[in-house]
């Protein structure tokens, strides 16, 4: 790993920080943990009785990721405009997912993972590869969350990658551990507002010094490839990366426990709100990576982009920001990841296969373990830097999308074969990894989503099944 000259940032003024923004996201947890009514319900979904506001705010908080803030210039830097663009199109999967969300909240109003859906939906065995699935990608994505806090202290600061690395995770995990969903919602609101508003202020303050027709200007004398709309690489990108946001939210925890937790009437317009407002972060911070091309700013290491480019251009008050930012998304992620992975673990495995009689309150308890156990084997997976967080991303990508058409199918469709299911998946994650490998990894997701939805199609197309939808009202 390549570390910059110099500190970007002061370590006095990291240190600060770090300190007060970790007592502060503790505080608050402890502060709406202890206002729950203590049940399994309230730690896991608190209390089923999310408004709009909250939604909102953590399904934004919780999809701007490290990866939007730090792997999003990456991408613009390398791939131009749909670099920008082309992640942009991530927030399909919010929008798309909204009408699913209000068909969930009304076909299941007591479950609390999306695990349960695909048990009740096609069985045993296909929720048993659902199950691999969607832990494959969680510990990739909280491996990506890892090597993020430990790059951005280290090339502000100057810090040790696995200090950094240690001390979000650590924080992450406290502040979820002792208060649940609750924390994660209340928190997430905190973090989504200071995003969106330092966001703004670094596009205001950057353009304001280099107009937009002055970057044009360069990139099409200097970098002309950045601005072509055709590109091949640039437009299996964009698709990409909207199969992959679809599989992404489609499967995962984080997305349908933020259903089952809020209210029935602001399901739908908090997922189109949250992804309104998300896609205004990779464009931005996109914007900042064709700044820097423009500007032909020395970047040591693509994955730092943001962080560099933002304290070049801003001084030490723009390394603060850019600080406060990704230490905002990096804990609004984890918490999610964390909070809906133990949801998941308690309620599939604990309480439905090794402990089929277990009470509300040993529920809540195997929750809390297992938010300890990732958050140190979190630490563990990511005590090395080992590759690109978005080439580690696309990798898991090629499992996800597997997931997109056996969930939607299944939510409308009553014909929808449980054996298909099972097949689209495996069929749709084997040929998806073999596509990342064999020819490139912008295509992985895209392959993936394909073989799935000819598999569940055909199949269900020939054996339909008549499923009685009152079967899910089951938990």
């Amino acid at each position: 790993m390549t570390d910059a000259a110099a500190p970007l940032l002061n370590p006095g003024t990291a240190w600060f920080l770090l300190v007060a923004f970790s007592g502060l996201w503790i505080a608050l947890g402890l502060w709406w943990g202890r206002r729950g009514a203590g049940d399994a319900d309230d730690y896991l979904l608190a209390g089923r009785n999310i408004g709009l506001a909250l939604s909102t705010a953590t399904l934004m908080a919780s999809w701007v990721t490290g990866n939007t803030t730090l792997a999003a210039p990456e991408v613009g830097y390398t791939l131009g405009l749909w670099g920008m663009l082309g992640y942009s199109l991530a927030g399909l999967g919010l929008f798309l997912f909204a009408p699913l969300a209000v068909r969930i909240k009304r076909l299941m109003p007591r479950a609390r993972t999306s695990g349960d859906f695909v048990r009740l939906r096609y069985g045993r065995l296909c929720w048993g590869i659902f199950l691999v699935i969607t832990m494959a990608y969680t510990l990739g994505f909280l491996i990506t969350q890892g090597m993020g806090a430990g790059l951005v202290l280290q090339a502000l600061s100057g810090f040790d990658y696995r200090l950094g690395m240690v001390a979000v995770i650590a924080v992450s995990t406290t502040y979820t551990l002792v208060g649940g969903m609750r924390a994660v919602v209340g928190t997430d609101f905190i973090q989504s507002l200071l995003i969106m508003a330092l966001l703004a202020l670094v596009a205001v303050l950057g353009y304001s010094r280099f107009s937009v027709d002055a970057v044009y200007t360069a990139l099409a004398s200097d970098h002309p490839s950045r601005l072509n709309l055709l590109l091949p690489t640039g437009l299996l990108f964009a698709w990409n990366t909207g199969l992959f946001s679809m599989g992404e939210v489609f499967h995962n925890n984080i997305w349908w426990s933020r259903v089952f937790a809020s209210r029935s009437s602001v399901v739908f317009r908090s997922f189109v709100l949250g992804g309104l407002a998300w896609t205004a972060v990779p464009i931005v911070t996109g914007a900042i990576a064709l700044m820097a091309l423009a500007q032909q700013l020395e970047i040591p290491q693509v994955n730092m982009v943001f962080p560099i480019v933002t304290a070049q251009l801003l001084g030490s008050g723009g390394a603060a920001v850019v600080f406060v930012i990704i230490f905002a998304s990096l804990t609004s992620t984890l918490d999610s990841l964390l909070a809906a992975s133990a949801d998941l673990i308690a309620e599939d495995v604990v309480a439905h296969w090794l402990l089929p009689k277990a009470t509300d309150a040993q529920i809540r308890q195997a929750a809390r373990l297992v938010v300890v156990g990732l958050g140190l084997l979190t630490i563990a997976l990511s005590w090395q830097y080992l590759t690109s967080m978005y080439q580690l991303l696309l990798f898991t990508g090629a499992l996800v999308a597997s997931t997109i058409w056996p969930i939607a199918m299944g939510l409308y469709w009553p014909q929808a074969n449980r054996h298909g299911a099972s097949a689209a998946m495996v069929a749709g994650s084997i040929t998806g990894l073999l596509t990342y490998w064999l020819i490139a990894p912008y295509c992985a997701a895209l392959v993936s989503a394909a073989v799935s939805a000819v598999v569940m199609g055909l199949s269900s197309h020939m054996r339909p099944e008549r499923f009685d939808w009152r079967l899910l009202a089951e938990r």
